[in-house]
């Protein structure tokens, strides 16, 4: 998907970018500063700053309040929200919506950390190996599905099992590598997470693709397979109840969480110090 096709050379790089130009030009034919903008929305001037630079993406928040300013009903949060979704691939859409009302993401990779727990170096280099026209959406979007893990309002739960292949497979250089492990270490210290290492003593053939499940407040769960060249999301009662035993089988068949700390320090220690 080309997503530079229909722009000028000199057009805004990025959603988030061309959001900004935006927000900077309804500032300026409203004559404000910077400053009387921000007063005028209800935000610090520091934020309007970061949207007006394209340093972040406008929430849907920021983009009705520049709604009520302009007297544009919906105007500005359509648009947010029609650039919100560049990046995401229109096959992983409806698996991103549900990811946002999870309340438990449970998820296995054999060979990658997956996106959800990716640092930007991290996932610029993963990305950036498939040479999509697109990278700066791409990582953005990958960035903002991580706010529900630390989102103030009840934020979701993680469950994740990896290979330990999957923290031994060097992507990018060792200080990416190194700050990658630290977060997931991070990650497994967090009371209300889980992570759990498949040691390389133990072969597992059980599962060899990426998948994972979503648990929610009100609703049956659903899985998620990852595949190429698209996943695809699972509902049926009798496919999500095969997701579950093969997930519960990968959690007997991993070390248990409290061992997971010691064991990234370890290939720490003998891949990337």
């Amino acid at each position: 998907m080309n997503e530079n096709a229909d722009r000028d050379d000199g057009a805004p790089r990025d959603a988030a970018s061309f959001f900004g130009e935006e927000v900077k030009a309804l500032r300026r034919a409203l004559g404000l500063s910077q400053e009387e903008f921000a007063l005028k929305l209800r935000y610090n001037q520091g934020q309007v700053s970061k949207v007006e630079s394209g340093n972040v993406m406008a929430s849907e928040s920021f983009a009705k309040a520049m709604d009520r300013v302009a007297g544009t009903p919906g105007v500005y949060l359509r648009l947010r929200n029609k650039l919100a979704k560049r990046g995401i691939p229109d096959w992983f859409a409806p698996y991103v919506a549900l990811e946002q009302k999870a309340e438990v993401v449970k998820m296995f990779h054999p060979t990658l950390l997956p996106g959800l727990v990716q640092i930007r170096p991290y996932a610029e280099e993963v990305l950036h190996a498939g040479r999509p026209t697109n990278l700066a959406d791409l990582i953005r979007v990958r960035m903002e599905r991580q706010e529900i893990l630390t989102r103030d309002d009840d934020p979701a739960r993680l469950w994740l099992i990896l290979n330990e292949s999957a923290l031994r497979n060097p992507v990018g250089n060792a200080e990416i590598m190194r700050s990658q492990l630290r977060h997931i270490h991070e990650l497994a210290e967090t009371p209300r997470h889980r992570v759990q290492i498949i040691p390389r003593g133990k072969v597992n053939n059980l599962v060899v693709s990426p998948f994972g499940l979503l648990t929610f407040a009100d609703g049956p769960d659903v899985a998620h397979v990852d595949g190429f060249p698209r996943g695809f999301v699972l509902s049926e009662p009798d496919d999500v109840a095969e997701a579950r035993d093969a997930y519960d089988l990968l959690v007997a068949k991993a070390a248990p969480p409290d061992e997971t700390a010691e064991l990234i320090n370890s290939i720490v220690k003998d891949c990337y110090s």
